[in-house]
């Protein structure tokens, strides 16, 4: 006791530095998810007694740390990654730790014992043991490193996160989509417009990739079902490494020409991606740099015919049509990407580093449309502009604290027209897009170009920052701040509608038009605090920390919302006043308790807000235009769903209780049960006004819940195999899956009342295999396989009173999904060189999770094939064929 009181009062000045640098950071800058991993342990001698004062160093860095009186160290700041640990003390041999695995967020234990040593010895050398589970985790946390990664038949990081066990197509243990931060080394990629991921990132510049399925700390906001944090490559500051990977390849379903034409022969450039990559020192002192850049194509599988071009002319009255194309053969779905990275980092001043880094993708895409196969000319065509970058700054306070700032960039733009310009000449040629009946090509577009225009900007400044005060050996101390600010945009950027002149019809474009307003930009402002400890006694472990977050729509709604746009005479006026900022507060709590040798339970609870879609508060929101001529004493459905500035963020109360185990020395298990209250969530409410006028807007209404398990076996190097076996049982419930689906029953006739129904992801089975040969430096043969039991869909012959459907009353069929990779390593002198080949989807599965007709349930046949020819005749609706690559990898230094 006497030494904790004598070493509080030594480390007062610093403890009181902290709090003041706390609190600079608290009024300028922001929360900062955590990227960097800790290590420490105890070291002791041969009868078990601590060693005082011992060097426990990062071999390569200017991290370490001494031992204190009983015998105890820890490292914090460490970048992800494997290191080698030195430990030396005076009279004793030093020992080297090899294969030090270090994880964003996580503790590494290294113990050591030392072997007393009268004169200088060669020093020990040993290999750390990492757990195949980490049993201080408080929830499901699941943490794949590059070389995890390298093996796996993947690409992409959504390919990753789908791996994960509690993770069905993106929903993160039953939740909505969009409920999940996405992060690039700790700071959000998320675009607030609709809270999706604005940078899509390939594995050649993964690092290392941390999902949280469960419950999750303080630090991350913005979420309520789950957190991904990517974590980039960086460059040496000793020797430059450099690398290129090509591959190619196509789609193949030689025996299913009825389901997928046009696919039964291979294009072997149909795919193609090049990534190259460089990093190293530069010529300035402690300056390291990273440079990469991809390109990729993907003619996709889904194709149409060039009969028709845009500016044909048909006469429909004597089905008489006069195609001019060249009938060419021409992918309907391709994409087109190009991307890279650039790093820079410098440490030249002492305990201070500072980082610039960018990130762009841009990338050009169509979207298949059936109707469109015999006109493809006539597509809208996708762009998308990502832009990430800025500033980090870590400065080291001391052995046991650290702050960090960031300062970033993060530019969105998303459009979507045939052509760039409203005025383009070409639309007023083509006109909009005409089709005969059914009895023609299926009802198929023969003349004109899709009308479409639609514009999607983000511009966010992200200040952060964050401190981390080891103040005792048992307590990490994190405190931060968050504050995001820009403009976000949308909207038709003009607009072309067909106008009757002197009794000819005609193609107008209108922009700024009052009944058109086109893109409008709103300047939404968040804020977020949190304070967090993470105390650690030998294997027990504590999380607990609250987070504050604030939001202000900066924008206004009607006062009188029964009389929205001043049009009822006699009715009070309505003005229009501000939306209320928003304010929230969730507590964290996560324990995890040995109970057993490598093994513990751990218990987790929290709180999660997430604001809706900036999309949903600001779309059709101008209530005096649009509801200025409501219809007395009906529902006015034709205005569609009103947008609501005054929503409030979305509620998610999450329970969570399991067992982590390391069961052998090459086999783990963890088991979860989790619980999911879910409140105010996005749905419909309806609004009568004074003469009985009723019109629908968007507010927290809708509900639901989620419970279930997750068995996960880890076997690690039994031998050259890995394997890991994810198992998740859940239900996944509540009064609506689409926020529309109040207002779409209720336009249907049918009754919106809300009840309990089965999520359309309700995925009540999930199945993950992978299973990886491995023979380092040689060869690597692996495989994930995807089992999914079927997900819910509407009958349409089971009805209820009234004609109502029964809704996701009926199941979709199981699926399987096999995926495979091989690879074969050479060595050609300092070069090293890798032949690889992948094959997606192995037994060219037809259906896993998609569309099936509601007569019968499934994707091949329906009761009505009179009514449903166009959808029996649609290729789309099947799951994509099987895909093979083969490529080449070039690597060294």
């Amino acid at each position: 006791m006497s030494y904790w009181i004598h070493n509080t009062a030594r480390r007062t000045p610093r403890v009181r530095a902290s709090l003041l640098a706390l609190l600079f950071l608290l009024v300028c800058s922001s929360a900062y998810a955590d990227t960097k991993g800790k290590v420490g342990g105890r070291i002791t001698d041969g009868k078990n007694e601590p060693i005082i004062g011992a060097s426990v160093q990062i071999t390569g860095t200017t991290l370490g740390a001494a031992t204190d009186l009983d015998g105890y160290y820890s490292i914090i700041n460490i970048p992800p990654g494997t290191y080698e640990l030195k430990v030396s003390a005076v009279g004793f041999t030093p020992t080297l730790v090899k294969d030090v695995e270090v994880q964003a967020g996580q503790t590494t234990t290294i113990n050591a014992t030392l072997e007393e040593a009268a004169v200088q010895t060669k020093e020990v050398v040993v290999v750390a043991k990492r757990p195949v589970v980490d049993i201080r985790q408080t929830s499901a946390v699941t943490i794949m490193d590059k070389s995890q990664i390298a093996v796996l038949p993947v690409q992409s990081l959504n390919d990753i996160v789908n791996l994960q066990a509690g993770v069905v197509d993106g929903h993160f243990r039953g939740g909505r989509i969009g409920e999940v931060q996405y992060q690039v080394d700790g700071v959000t990629v998320n675009n607030p417009y609709d809270n999706s991921s604005t940078m899509p990132l390939d594995r050649s510049v993964l690092q290392e990739v941390q999902v949280i399925s469960g419950t999750f700390d303080a630090e991350y906001g913005q979420a309520m079902s789950g957190v991904v944090n990517a974590v980039l490559r960086s460059g040496s500051e000793d020797h430059f490494d450099w690398s290129f990977e090509a591959y190619t390849g196509d789609y193949y379903s030689p025996n299913d020409a009825a389901r997928m034409p046009l696919n039964d022969k291979l294009n072997p450039v149909a795919i193609q991606s090049y990534t190259l990559s460089l990093s190293g020192p530069t010529p300035l002192p402690k300056t390291t740099f990273l440079i990469s850049g991809r390109s990729y194509t993907n003619v996709g599988y889904l194709f149409g015919q060039r009969r028709f071009i845009p500016t044909d002319s048909s006469n429909f009255e004597t089905k008489t049509f006069y195609p001019t194309g060249d009938n060419k053969i021409v992918p309907m779905q391709p994409l087109y990407e190009w991307s890279g990275q650039a790093k820079i980092a410098n440490r030249s001043v002492n305990n201070l580093q500072l980082s610039y880094q960018a990130l762009f993708d841009y990338r050009t895409a169509k979207t298949y449309n059936f109707a469109y196969r015999l006109d493809p000319g006539a597509q809208t065509t996708q762009h998308d502009i990502s832009l990430i970058h800025g500033i980090d700054i870590t400065h080291t306070l001391s052995s046991s604290a650290f702050y960090t700032l960031s300062f970033r960039q993060n530019y969105f733009k998303h459009t979507d027209y045939a052509y760039a310009n409203v005025y383009d000449p070409r639309y007023f040629a083509a006109g909009p897009p005409l089709s005969s009946d059914i009895n023609y090509e299926l009802g198929a577009v023969v003349q004109g170009v899709d009308l479409g225009r639609f514009q999607q900007e983000t511009n966010l400044l992200v200040f952060k920052g964050a401190i981390s005060d080891q103040i005792v050996r048992s307590h990490l101390l994190k405190a931060g701040v968050e504050f995001q600010l820009g403009p976000v945009s949308f909207g038709a950027p003009g607009t072309l509608v067909l106008a009757t002149v002197n009794g000819v019809q005609s193609l107008q474009a209108l922009v700024n038009d009052p009944n058109y307003p086109g893109v409008e930009t709103f300047h939404p402002v968040s804020f977020a605090t949190y304070i967090q400890d993470i105390a650690e006694w030998h294997d027990v472990s504590v999380h607990a920390g609250v987070r504050l977050e604030y939001f202000d729509a900066r924008d206004t709604i009607p006062s009188n919302l029964e009389n929205p746009a001043n049009s009822i005479q006699g009715a009070p006026l309505s003005f229009a006043k501000r939306a209320t900022p928003k304010f929230d507060i969730a507590p964290r709590l996560g324990i995890s308790y040995p109970v057993i040798e490598n093994g513990s339970i751990y218990f987790s609870y929290g709180h999660f807000y997430q604001m809706p879609g900036l999309d949903n508060l600001y779309s059709s929101s101008d209530y005096a235009r649009l509801l200025k001529d409501l219809s007395a004493g009906n529902v006015n459905y034709g205005v569609g769903v009103m947008g609501n500035p005054d929503l409030k963020p979305e509620f998610t109360t999450q329970y969570e209780f399991g067992f982590k185990a390391d069961l052998t020395d090459y086999l783990g298990v963890d088991f979860s049960i989790f619980y999911k209250d879910i409140r105010d969530l996005l749905g419909v409410e309806f609004i009568s006004t004074y003469n009985d006028a009723v019109y629908a807007r968007f507010t927290n209404v809708d509900f639901g819940n989620v419970s279930g398990f997750t068995l996960s076996l880890i076997e690690r190097n039994i031998g050259m195999i890995h394997t890991t076996i994810d198992y998740t049982y859940q239900v996944a419930q509540g009064n609506s899956s689409d926020p529309r689906e109040t207002f779409n029953r209720a336009q249907a006739g049918y009754d919106p009342r809300p009840r309990v129904e089965p999520f359309d992801w309700d995925q009540r089975h999930t199945l993950n295999t992978t299973i990886t040969l491995l023979k380092p430096n040689d060869y690597s043969v692996s495989a994930v396989i995807l089992l999914k039991s079927g997900q819910p869909y509407t009958p349409e012959n089971l009805t209820i009173l009234g004609g109502q459907p029964t809704t996701n009353s009926g199941r979709k069929p199981a699926s399987i999904i096999v995926d495979l990779r091989a690879e074969k390593d050479f060595t050609l002198g300092r070069v090293g060189l890798s032949l690889f080949a992948r094959i997606f989807n192995l037994f060219d599965t037809n259906f896993s999770e998609g569309f099936v007709f509601a007569s019968t349930g499934s994707v091949d046949y329906t009761l009505n094939p009179a009514g449903e020819i166009q959808s029996l005749n649609d290729p789309s609706r099947f799951y994509q064929p099987r895909r093979i690559e083969i490529g080449i990898s070039l690597r060294g230094n």
